[in-house]
């Protein structure tokens, strides 16, 4: 009988260890070459909790809190640190982490399970109190794989109905429990080892909640500066208020519409939400008394600003408006003249791979009344053309540009401010899986651009996987930065989308094989995707944002 397993590290070297021994032991011989503690492992392309044991031979890669999975495990641990503390501190209370925030999540503390009855800076800083307490105890986070029925009875005993709800339309026939320091809950995903992992903290007071702050995984030893970003909260709260019409709060919620047969109803109540807010904007530029000449939308990957854009152009219209739209594309710098990134490869993410001066020089001329020759840009050959396309407006048109740098006020520094008005769009659910469990708007627009690339670009899950991190960090620097500039922000995301987009987007999950290192996310989302009673998008209006994604939109030849 094999005594030992041998384990094979990312370097190709090996070393052998007794059978069972766990990865946290393992671990403690490579913590000097980590740039913080070393949280998690992936384990033959699996990712593991540190308390695994290894009976057979694997090859093993680390990871800390300056990979994705890392900062996961992290910010979920330190969620339940929060979540337990708080019950420690106000007995009976009820907890919510609900959305990202400022660097954090913004979480509400409801005491004695009331609403009514507000949070304090005092309470706060109790909790915050609390934490830090539990961290000095380094208390174990204890995983348990109950069945259904006695997680139900524990969660019914602990008050936790919003879990019972999850339980319903589970298709496992067990769930995996997370204990520590006399309180149970579950999560999705996975935790550190201990509270003395979560060293690195702090909260916020953000009426009439708290925001959980932490580090970001390129800067993981150090909490970032709080900006506020009241605009961005505000639509939270829109759509919380949206969720509230349609009594959804959370995925077991919209399940029961579902089963129910009310899902018809719900998707006519959302879109007519959309509408409302669009017609609103559009009013906004209308009614302007400093008259909006240009109209800058912009926002990150997937989030249906070009969809958002022709609807906006229809309640213009409505108005007495004649909307003209110009692409931002047309104005990128000859292919020879484009940047490129520390990779050597072309960055069209950046502003300067736009040709600012010309964009500038064209806009201010045609908001002037002048006519203007409008270019090209032909991507096969990575140039700019003049074929002799002339624009002239006149005081009843507005020009509409859709593009990510819209926000930055570099891109129209020649336009005066009061002549623009600036629209900030994404996908931001306030749906959760549950009270404990939020659901990361990046998730959301990911499973849109897979679906959307698989159906009209001819691009795979893998390879839209693949890319996602260079977006992401893309978006980081071009577009979040600038997102309180906005005169007002539009949610594009609706309730009932993730149930669609089900249907095509987790066949494409379930075809990455497990040899890739793509496959750990594609099972992630796989796992999400299974929370979701799935649904035909029959019932989808043509003009929808997700018809975007999903094709047959009245706005696009798809």
């Amino acid at each position: 009988m094999q005594d030992t397993v041998k384990i094979t590290f990312p370097d190709n070297t090996f070393k052998e260890y007794p059978k069972g021994t766990k990865l946290i032991e393992i671990s403690k011989e490579f913590k000097d070459l980590y740039t913080t503690d070393i949280v998690g492992a992936i384990v033959n392309n699996e990712l593991k909790e540190l308390w695994k044991e290894i009976n057979a031979d694997s090859n093993i890669y680390f990871i800390d809190r300056t990979t994705s999975y890392g900062h996961r495990f992290y910010s979920r641990s330190l969620a339940f640190l929060f979540i337990i503390a708080a019950k420690e501190a106000f007995n009976g209370c009820k907890v919510t982490v609900e959305h990202s925030l400022s660097k954090g999540f913004y979480c509400e503390v409801h005491k004695g399970g009331n609403k009514e009855v507000p949070l304090t800076e005092e309470d706060v800083k109790l909790i915050e109190e609390k934490m830090h307490e539990l961290v000095k105890l380094d208390l174990p986070f204890e995983k348990n794989r109950l069945d259904n029925k006695a997680a139900e009875t524990l969660f019914r005993q602990t008050g936790q109905d919003d879990k019972i709800r999850l339980l319903k339309y589970r298709q496992k026939n067990y769930m995996n429990v997370y204990s520590c320091h006399g309180h149970h809950d579950y999560f999705y995903g996975y935790m550190v080892p201990s509270t003395g992992y979560l060293n690195l903290f702090e909260l916020k007071y953000y009426a009439p909640g708290i925001i959980l702050r932490f580090p970001e995984k390129r800067s993981p030893n150090t909490i970032p500066e709080f900006v506020e970003q009241k605009k961005l909260f505000s639509i939270f709260r829109e759509f919380e208020r949206w969720g509230k019409i349609m009594e959804l709060n959370d995925v077991s919620h919209l399940n029961d519409a579902i089963s129910a047969g009310r899902i018809n109803e719900l998707i006519y109540i959302a879109e007519a939400l959309h509408e409302k807010k669009i017609a609103q904007i559009a009013d906004m530029i209308t009614e302007s008394k400093d008259k909006k000449r240009l109209v800058l939308i912009a926002g990150p990957s997937s989030s249906g600003k070009t969809t958002f854009a022709q609807r906006l152009s229809v309640q213009l219209r409505v108005n007495g408006l004649r909307p003209v739209a110009i692409s931002l594309d047309d104005f990128f710098k000859n292919r020879e003249d484009t940047p490129k990134d520390e990779a050597g490869e072309y960055d069209f993410e950046t502003i300067d791979a736009v040709d600012v001066e010309t964009f500038n020089n064209v806009m201010s001329r045609l908001i002037k009344g002048e006519e203007v020759e409008i270019p090209t840009y032909n991507f096969h050959t990575g140039s700019r053309e003049w074929r002799g396309k002339k624009l002239k407006i006149s005081d009843d048109q507005v020009i509409i540009v859709e593009g990510i740098h819209g926000l930055n006020e570099a891109l129209s520094k020649d336009i005066p401010r009061e002549q623009k008005f600036k629209i900030y769009i994404s996908a931001l659910t306030h749906l959760s899986v549950d009270n404990h469990n939020r659901i990361p708007t990046s998730d959301l627009r990911l499973l849109r651009r897979i679906v959307r690339d698989y159906q009209f670009r001819s691009v795979n899950a893998l390879a839209t996987i693949k890319r996602w991190d260079s977006v992401r960090r893309g978006e980081d620097t071009y577009i979040y930065p600038y997102q309180e500039n906005a005169d007002v922000m539009f949610n594009s995301s609706l309730v009932y989308e993730l149930c669609v987009l089900k249907k095509v987007a987790l066949p494409q999950l379930l075809m990455i094989s497990n040899d890739v290192p793509e496959y750990i996310e594609a099972k992630r989302l796989g796992k999400f995707l299974n929370y979701f009673l799935p649904m035909d998008g029959d019932e989808v209006p043509n003009n929808s944002i997700l018809r975007e994604f999903l094709g047959k939109s009245c706005f696009f030849e798809k």
